[in-house]
């Protein structure tokens, strides 16, 4: 709001569960790919909260040195292959990872993030059918937050149930409760030992849902008040520290006590962030090759 973002920022508030379930359940070498809503997995896969605020400002001391901006981050040392501004345009980069790990035998499982509204792109298409065909070592990971942008999932497919796609190449898909952390998990473990195994990629199917609009400034008249407070109930923060209090896990000081500690954290890393300088026009030509 005080106008520091370069470009659009897309909240990811709401799919928690879906970064933390899946990123739990990899190992630090494999790798993703992500959308422009990326943050969450990156935080998730290991990323430094400090440069992850330093790029979204644009200054150098973010992964890429402030010039790729909320929707370009990239991080190699934690398997973070690149957010990407284009919808889909991340799903063929995991498929050339995952050929990559098959090829040099490196024991890797690629993972590919994007949205439901990727699923008509021809690349996601022609992705899958490389995939299942050369028996690739991937996983799938559709976050059906139910909105294209905009635009609600019956608008623009016949068939609600994206899993079903899968089926068309031959591939294992599965629908997950994507607000549910521990599912999530289960569900990304399994499609790993299988992709290890040399059993192929999985497709799964998070079903949740983004609380905030698409972007800021979404005024979100494609949507009811009253969906979105049904969807707030199912909140996976919320389901889950609930998880946590009533099997005994945690106490509610324990849980304060690492909020404390974690917001303490980020508001530490985006005043130093705030601090660190902005590239100079002579660094342009920098890092092009």
């Amino acid at each position: 709001m005080e106008g520091l973002v370069g470009g659009s920022y897309h909240s990811y508030v709401g799919q928690e569960a879906v970064a933390v379930g899946v990123c739990s359940a990899l190992a630090r070498e494999d790798t993703i790919t992500t959308t422009y809503r990326g943050r969450g997995q990156h935080l998730a896969k290991g990323a430094s909260a400090y440069r992850l605020f330093a790029e979204l400002l644009g200054r150098v001391d973010g992964y890429c040195k402030g010039k790729g901006g909320p929707m370009h981050i990239c991080d190699l040392e934690t398997g973070i292959l690149g957010a990407n501004g284009i919808v889909a345009g991340g799903i063929s980069h995991s498929v050339g990872a995952a050929l990559t790990a098959q090829m040099s035998g490196s024991r890797q499982v690629a993972v590919a993030f994007f949205g439901d509204g990727a699923v008509n792109q021809g690349v996601f298409s022609e992705a899958m059918n490389l995939a299942a065909l050369w028996n690739l070592p991937m996983i799938f990971v559709c976050e059906n937050n139910l909105y294209a942008e905009m635009t609600p999932l019956s608008s623009y497919v016949k068939n609600a149930r994206l899993v079903d796609r899968a089926a068309a190449f031959g591939m294992v898909g599965e629908v997950v409760d994507g607000n549910d952390v521990e599912a999530v998990f289960r569900a990304v473990q399994s499609a790993r030992t299988r992709a290890l195994d040399g059993r192929g990629p999985t497709f799964l199917e998070m079903m949740t849902y983004r609380l905030h609009g698409h972007m800021l400034g979404d005024p979100e008249t494609y949507r009811s008040k009253e969906e979105v407070a049904e969807w707030r109930a199912r909140d996976p923060i919320v389901r889950w520290k609930t998880h946590l209090l009533e099997s005994g896990l945690a106490t509610e000081g324990r849980l304060a006590e690492l909020e404390q500690t974690l917001d303490a954290e980020l508001a530490s890393a985006a005043e130093r962030a705030r601090a660190s300088l902005e590239p100079g026009p002579e660094t342009i030509l920098e890092d092009v090759l």
